[in-house]
């Protein structure tokens, strides 16, 4: 999946994107038909529960036989049909068929990026330092992570809980956590590590950025997102991709100042809602 200009962007984006972001986030079901991949995953959160329409083609009539393809497929698992399309004039014929059969918009999501050395600014390089001390790195999620992670961004029980975890495991991943002055967990987040082949330098992808409420402002969510990019440099990452809800002014300051910038945005087209998924 290629990204489509849009103003504001830095020049390029990661080859393969869509394809890493698919494997950094994969589904617990997922069938590919005709260019498109359909995910499922008991509607734990929209993207994985979401047509990836990786070749959204142009035929209008295609694309419509399509569409009803896929309601039956989430109808039959008692989920709505959802699609994740970029932003830009590749997917405008299938928007176009989308808005006729009445889609809602919703959830803006903006594809930001980090090249290591490409970006200015007084954080931009923070990534080649020490790792902070205070934070600690796993290869796994521990209970604490998740409990923290969960009570910021999930929405269910441990049900829902058990399925997001095999979301999270199923692609190779760094986990963060950094503590308050009191020991208690403060913020985490995860650097997924998708396999990019032997063909130079992979990509890593920042995730699950949470901060519990109370500990926000005080600097721990940019200590958990620099000590990946330190882990990260230390594996000969080319560089790193994350997504962030274009409502979160907060967190897009945050990544500001990390040295990430747009090179891209996202909308999810729900087809006829009942119940409401969220999260980028």
């Amino acid at each position: 999946m290629n990204l489509e200009p849009h103003p504001g962007m830095i020049p390029g984006s990661i080859p393969g994107l869509g394809t890493l972001m698919d494997a950094a986030w994969p589904a617990a079901e997922r069938e590919e038909s005709g260019g498109w991949v359909l995910r499922a995953a008991s509607g734990v959160t929209q993207r994985a529960n979401s047509v990836w329409p990786r070749d959204p083609g142009e035929d209008p009539h295609r694309q419509l036989a399509a569409v009803r393809d896929a309601r039956l497929w989430y109808r039959s698992r008692r989920l709505p049909l959802i699609f994740q399309i970029f932003d830009g004039p590749r997917h405008a014929a299938l928007n176009a068929v989308l808005d006729a059969e009445g889609f809602t918009r919703q959830s803006e999501t903006l594809v930001l990026v980090h090249v290591p050395g490409a970006e200015s600014g007084p954080e931009s390089g923070a990534d080649s330092g020490g790792p902070e001390p205070a934070v600690e790195i796993s290869a796994q999620p521990s209970a604490e992570w998740l409990e923290l992670w969960w009570s910021v961004d999930g929405r269910g029980g441990a049900d829902e809980l058990a399925v997001a975890r095999g979301i999270l495991e199923g692609c190779p991943s760094l986990y963060a956590l950094v503590r308050d002055d009191g020991g208690a967990p403060a913020a985490v987040a995860r650097l997924a590590l998708p396999n990019t082949g032997p063909s130079g330098p992979g990509w890593g992808g920042l995730y699950c950025m949470a901060t519990r409420p109370d500990a926000r402002r005080r600097g721990y969510g940019g200590r958990v997102v620099q000590a990946l990019l330190h882990e990260g440099g230390a594996r000969g990452l080319a560089g790193y991709w994350l997504l962030v809800m274009a409502s979160n002014a907060g967190a897009r300051e945050l990544y500001a100042r990390a040295g990430f910038r747009e090179t891209g945005r996202y909308l999810y087209r729900q087809d006829r809602p009942k119940r409401h998924l969220t999260g980028c």
